[in-house]
């Protein structure tokens, strides 16, 4: 599989992806962690109602009962658990400061969110990637897919993490348009199961 290739193509295919869809950078941490096993529109009806009750701060969510917070993201399923990783998350993040954080090194933030409960490495990294704009490559179910259609041996995390990012430049916002262009053909081609149109193939 050819890292580079594959971009040009998919970025000559859709175009600019200008992604992740928010507002504000905790907008983003909380799509990053209600987004787990959900569909994308049932995180935008949980984010709809924190925001018709005010709670769009990482202070706003520390100062909510944990039994609104449920309520409000219950759409996206497994509502207590995720109520409950958010609120962790938004105490971090406050506790801290956004500002502070940015300062951080990756490698430091990365071992901070991962020790957070419930929050794994593609949680992770979107949080680092998109709100704090930390140059790592997120891994996703679509990313995993493409990769072992195309015959990869090696499909974990961390190994196409390393492959990613060692074919890449270190460059943030590359990261955030080829993560979403994969998205994107994820759910054009592999969602639909169109195997005989994958263009990927002479990559």
């Amino acid at each position: 599989m050819n890292i580079q290739k594959t971009y040009n193509l998919l970025l000559d295919l859709f175009g600019p992806q200008d992604w992740w869809p928010a507002e504000t950078w905790f907008e983003v941490v909380i799509g990053a962690i209600l987004t787990q096993q959900t569909r994308w529109e049932s995180v935008e009806r949980a984010i709809s109602n924190m925001k018709s009750r005010g709670i769009t701060t990482a202070e706003d969510v520390v100062g909510t009962p944990l039994e609104e917070l449920e309520d409000v993201v219950r759409c996206t399923g497994f509502y207590k658990q995720k109520s409950r990783r958010l609120l962790a998350t938004a105490k971090y993040f406050a506790e801290n400061g956004y500002g502070a954080l940015k300062r951080r090194s990756m490698g430091r933030l990365r071992r901070e969110l991962l020790a957070i409960n419930g929050i794994g490495p593609e949680t992770a990294d979107s949080i680092l990637l998109y709100a704090l704009d930390k140059p790592v490559f997120v891994i996703d179910a679509y990313t995993k897919r493409i990769c072992e259609c195309m015959g990869m041996e090696r499909t974990d995390y961390n190994s196409l993490q390393k492959l990613f990012e060692g074919a890449l430049p270190e460059d943030a916002e590359l990261f955030k348009e080829y993560h979403a262009l994969i998205v994107e053909y994820g759910k054009q081609y592999c969602n639909k199961k169109n195997c005989d149109g994958c263009v990927l193939k002479s990559c």
